[in-house]
């Protein structure tokens, strides 16, 4: 989803920093934009560490001289566990990653969007997850709900100063993660699917778009939001 993001948004004449804990992925994403006479750069970064999300965020200003909108979009999947079977230690590491990364790549993205005359607009990647409880996922859900509240009390703070705060809440989308969860937990899946009114897997580009759209003029009037992105799945 990230990387169909940075795409939508380097076709519609921005520049981009694609930003992964695999240095290398993101290097090769980058080129290939660059070969299709887009401005794109990579960068290494641990969301889980605040230090390189500073770093990150720095690299981006040195760059191109500003941030003026941002995808909060790293996110692990938690094992499959009830809460009284779960780990401290799986709950940390994936909140590490799903909601204090979250917060992190915000409080950096602020702090330069802040100094900006002209603002900015930050979409965080939540899930149906941040709208839903699923049985076997509470350290997952956990994060992903904690990440529409972070979402609206950040947007609270800043709609008066020119910057825009939204989330996604994507459905079960065609990405590598789902593709592993689909592999390794069939039956747990097929359930969550026949949830899926719509009848297929959403796909990352209709995430993009509506991404793009939470950063363009058009959805100038919409804080604090979260859109969910789900097929249908939390309608019923």
């Amino acid at each position: 989803m990230g990387l169909a993001t940075a795409r939508a948004f380097a076709v519609a004449g921005a520049k981009v920093i694609l930003a992964d804990l695999n240095e290398e992925a993101a290097v090769n994403e980058a080129r290939a934009l660059v070969a299709e006479g887009f401005d794109a750069m990579a960068i290494r970064c641990d969301v889980a560490n605040e230090l390189q999300v500073k770093t990150m965020v720095e690299h981006a200003v040195a760059a191109y001289g500003r941030l003026d909108f941002a995808f909060n979009n790293a996110g692990i999947q938690s094992p499959v566990a009830e809460v009284a079977d779960a780990s401290g230690e799986e709950f940390d590491a994936v909140n590490a990653v799903n909601m204090r990364g979250v917060w992190s790549c915000m409080k950096y993205e602020l702090l330069q969007m802040r100094k900006q005359e002209t603002g900015g607009a930050i979409v965080n990647c939540s899930s149906l997850g941040g709208l839903v409880g699923i049985g076997g996922r509470s350290a997952y859900h956990a994060g992903k709900h904690g990440v529409l509240g972070m979402t609206k009390s950040a947007a609270l703070e800043y709609a008066a100063r020119g910057i825009r705060i939204n989330a996604v809440c994507p459905g079960i989308i065609n990405t590598p993660m789902v593709s592993t969860m689909l592999e390794t937990q069939p039956e747990a899946m097929a359930e969550l699917m026949k949830l899926q009114p719509i009848g297929r897997l959403g796909e990352a580009s209709e995430v993009a778009d509506a991404v793009l759209w939470l950063c363009s003029p058009g959805s100038s009037f919409v804080i604090g939001q979260s859109l969910a992105i789900d097929g249908g799945y939390t309608v019923g």
